[in-house]
C-alpha cells in the first residue's frame, strides 16, 4: 500500500486493493499507531491525522506497511432498519437500464446485505455498500439542483439516504421518513461507519 503526505499533519493511505479499506480502518482504530489522532475512511483510501511532535510519515509508513490486512467488511457496530417507499422518479429508468422490472429492483435492493462503508458529501450522508452488481449504475450526467430530505438513491456500488435538501446526481429510487441526521440526537448521525442497514419496503 502507498502512504502519501497530506499536508503537515496527515497522511493518505492507499491499499493496493480497495476492498482492504474496511479491514485497514478497523485495524487502525483498534490499535492506532502512536501519535495518530483521527482515522477517516473513504471508498479506496484512509486518511490519518497525526501529531507531528509524536510521529512522522516515515514511522507511520513503516508501521502500517507491516500490518497484515485481510479483505473484510467493517466491524458491525449496529443494525439500522430503513423503511422505504419505493416511489422514486428514477426507479423506472433504473429498471430499464438493468433489464429488470421495477418489482425486481425493489426485491433485490431489500434482499441485499448493506453496510455503511464511510460518510461524506454532507453531514449525515452515508455511503452504504452492498448494492447488488446488477443494480450498479452511474450517476446522472447532470445532477439535480435539489434532492429532498429522505431520498433513497443509488450510484455505483452504494446506496445513500439524503439527510437534508441538497443538489445530487444519484438515481432516486425511493424515500424514507427516517431522520438520518438529527442535531437533537447523540450522536446526530444515525448511519455510522460499520452499521448494518436493512432496507424494508413500506406502502407508497
Amino acid at each position: 500500500m502507498r502512504v502519501l503526505r497530506c499536508g503537515e499533519r496527515a497522511v493518505l493511505v492507499e491499499p493496493s486493493d480497495p476492498a482492504r479499506v474496511p479491514g485497514l480502518c478497523d485495524s487502525l482504530r483498534r490499535d492506532p499507531p502512536e501519535g495518530v489522532t483521527e482515522t477517516v475512511p473513504a471508498a479506496s483510501t484512509v486518511l490519518l491525522r497525526y501529531d507531528p511532535a509524536v510521529t512522522d510519515i516515515g514511522r507511520l509508513s513503516a508501521e502500517i506497511g507491516g500490518r497484515a490486512i485481510a479483505v473484510s467488511g467493517p466491524q458491525v457496530v449496529d443494525t439500522v432498519t430503513v423503511p422505504v417507499r419505493y416511489d422514486g422518479p428514477d426507479l423506472p429508468e433504473l429498471a430499464g437500464l438493468t433489464g429488470l422490472t421495477e418489482r425486481d429492483v425493489i426485491d433485490r435492493h431489500t434482499a441485499a446485505e448493506h453496510t455503511v462503508a464511510f460518510c461524506g458529501f454532507s453531514p449525515g450522508f452515508a455511503y452504504i455498500a452492498g448494492l447488488p452488481p446488477v443494480l450498479r449504475v452511474s450517476r446522472h450526467d447532470t445532477p439535480r439542483t435539489a434532492v429532498p430530505t429522505g431520498a433513497v438513491a443509488v450510484a455505483d456500488r452504494f446506496t445513500g439516504v439524503y439527510p437534508r435538501p441538497s443538489p445530487g446526481g444519484w438515481r432516486i429510487i425511493g424515500h424514507t421518513d427516517l431522520p438520518v441526521w438529527d442535531l437533537e440526537r447523540d450522536p446526530p448521525m444515525l448511519l455510522r461507519p460499520g452499521a448494518r442497514v436493512r432496507f424494508v419496503e413500506v406502502p407508497t
